[in-house]
């Protein structure tokens, strides 16, 4: 989420703030990984902001939004976890075909991860794109190979953001081509953005073009996470400035379908579930304790990010005329920043910009 924007001022600070909101929102430094007024955990993957489930397999794969950890690899019958990529022999395999643009792979010691998006293909390969951080801004392509023990990631490519640019969510079409949010312009601030002005927009791209190029008409306050139809006919985004899902036609990109009225919490990244339904998560925007995000002028991500505050995940229908609330989760000393929501079989998983540790929640549990 607004994590991303410390990129731009280097990795130390980045590290920095992610020691000092561990010790904020954990009680303990060497506290057991217990369940907590409701909540359940998966401790010690870092700032995992994003999640996908392998297709057809027990596995998720997790980002990480702090620097040294990539990408996650979780058995969500176990609970256990391991680190996927770089790990200690990354495996690269370029496609020249597809991505000659790009200029390699990316530096595993700078490689930060961010939002995932996950293609199903055939014979137990899929694609993963994720974006990255660190030494570039970029959506990296991986292989996913299911057909052993554990999945196995194989980098194959890379589509560059232009200059200047940092994404936030991306999401894939059937013919491979790739949009992604940039939620912030050079210039514009996430107080512009929570004031209601225009701060980013989707970039598009399609395989033979050398980078993203900007879709007209898109342009929105942060936009966040972002979906597309299973027909690629429509375009799904989240505004957190706005506090809403808004839906573009793929065709006449410039045209808003509709948009869903303002919801309670900032919704953040966003994802098709297996029903059919847009699933997004995030934290309550209007929080006595921790104040109201309606309210920052001078968006603070330390004191935001280091206050604990409830956290909303709710599935909503394509059309925009439904929703529900997949799980509640009140404000918690170990747990905060929500990000995204999973269902995973009858568990719905939370991913967090800051911390360390996923929750977990019943499915039928809402609070």
């Amino acid at each position: 989420m607004f994590i991303y924007r410390f990129f731009e001022s280097g990795y130390r600070l980045l590290a920095l703030l992610f020691l000092l909101l561990t010790s904020a929102l954990t009680l303990a430094a060497d506290s057991e990984c217990a369940s907590s007024d409701g909540y359940r955990f998966i401790c010690g993957p870092r700032n995992a902001e994003d999640m996908v489930i392998v297709p057809d397999t027990k596995w998720v794969i997790a980002s990480s939004l702090a620097p040294g950890a990539a990408i996650y690899l979780i058995d969500s019958q176990t609970k256990k976890w391991t680190g996927l990529y770089p790990a200690d022999q990354p495996r690269v395999q370029q496609d020249m075909e597809v991505f000659a643009a790009c200029p390699g792979a990316p530096d595993p010691a700078s490689f930060v991860t961010h939002g995932l998006n996950m293609r199903p293909g055939q014979k137990g390969h899929s694609t993963l794109y994720v974006v990255g951080h660190g030494g570039r801004e970029a959506i990296e392509v991986y292989d996913v190979d299911a057909n052993s023990e554990r999945p196995v990631l194989t980098w194959k490519g890379c589509v560059m953001l232009p200059e200047g640019m940092s994404a936030n969510s991306v999401a894939s079409f059937n013919d491979g081509s790739l949009v992604t949010t940039v939620p912030l312009f050079s210039g514009k601030t996430i107080g512009d953005a929570m004031a209601g002005e225009a701060t980013g927009a989707i970039f598009k791209w399609s395989p033979g073009d050398a980078v993203f190029s900007l879709i007209e008409g898109t342009q929105l306050p942060y936009a966040n996470g972002i979906e597309v139809s299973a027909d690629g006919r429509e375009i799904y985004v989240v505004s957190a400035g706005l506090f809403t899902v808004t839906v573009y036609s793929n065709s006449n990109p410039a045209r808003q379908l509709r948009t869903t009225l303002p919801m309670a919490f900032v919704p953040d990244n966003l994802h098709m579930g297996s029903d059919g339904k847009l699933i997004t998560a995030g934290m309550l925007a209007d929080y006595p304790p921790c104040g109201s995000f309606r309210d920052q002028e001078v968006f603070d991500l330390e004191k935001i990010a280091s206050c604990p505050r409830p956290f909303v995940a709710k599935a909503i229908n394509p059309l925009l005329t439904e929703s529900r609330d997949l799980a509640r989760g009140p404000a918690n000393g170990y747990f905060s920043n929500a990000t995204m929501a999973l269902q995973v079989g009858d568990e719905v998983w939370i991913g967090t910009f800051a911390g360390d540790r996923i929750a977990y929640w019943p499915l039928q549990q809402n609070r």
